[in-house]
């Protein structure tokens, strides 16, 4: 299994990864990292099995960096333990469907036992994995997306791909922005991300946009960014966690 440790703290992250190395010598920490946004990019880079997320971190916390890896990796997101020095965040780390909360300094017994659980989960996945190997040929890959079927009033409005500026995530919907109407339909915005061209670029947690529709991307004095569009007035707002796909422009 592979792992990654984020902590802006070099000592501590040094050392659980040492200790880590005691409990579970097969164990590949891949990667350690000083904070939440490059704890995001890591897993998505690397595709770890466990993300050690130290919660207080500039950029991201690690509640925020786990609810983001969640969300760009789904069901390939890794298996997420926080390690903190601060025991009032418990309730909303398992809200984040964490596996295990360590508070530190980390015990060694209370680390055994960590470990203990993620690998009884990793054989799980094992035998999940192999059941669906099996499967696997009887499961269809998602075809492009062509059109986008949306309902308005007693009629279905067959839009075609290239004229959406943007896709939003709207409570149970998904709202399709075009340069002349906005229409709902009820496929989640995770799921049809699946299906999009590669033109079309997540740019925030609720937000897919088509990159051809982008005039500009704009930064603010805090160092936020946002995009202008060439045929709507409002401007989306880019997560850090996606601005670097933005910086040249």
């Amino acid at each position: 299994m592979k792992a990654l440790i984020a902590d802006d703290e070099p000592l501590l992250a040094l050392s659980l990864k040492s200790a880590l190395g005691e409990a579970w010598p097969e164990l590949d920490v891949a990667a350690v990292v000083p904070n939440g946004l490059e704890a995001v990019q890591a897993a998505e880079r690397l595709q770890p099995d466990v993300a050690f997320l130290d919660i207080q971190m500039p950029g991201l916390t690690g509640l925020e960096a786990a609810a983001e890896i969640a969300d760009r990796m789904g069901e390939a997101a890794p298996a997420i333990v926080f390690v903190t020095a601060y025991d009032e965040y418990a309730t909303r780390a398992f809200e984040v469907a964490a596996i295990d909360y360590v508070l530190k300094p980390v015990a060694v017994e209370r680390l055994a036992s960590t470990v203990a659980r993620l690998k009884s989960r990793q054989r799980g996945f094992e035998e999940l994995t192999r059941q669906l190997r099996s499967l696997g040929s009887l499961v269809p890959k998602a075809e492009t997306l062509k059109h986008v079927l949306a309902g308005a009033g007693n009629a279905v409005k067959l839009i075609p791909i290239g004229e959406v500026c943007y896709f939003q995530a709207a409570d149970k919907y998904t709202t399709v922005v075009t340069a002349e109407v906005e229409e709902l339909i009820r496929t989640p915005l995770k799921e049809l991300a699946a299906q999009l061209p590669e033109v079309f670029q997540q740019v925030h947690r609720g937000t897919i946009v088509n990159l051809e529709e982008v005039s500009a991307a704009v930064r603010d004095e805090a160092g936020r960014i946002s995009l202008r569009l060439r045929n709507r007035k409002e401007t989306l707002a880019v997560s850090r966690v996606y601005a670097d796909l933005f910086r040249a422009m």
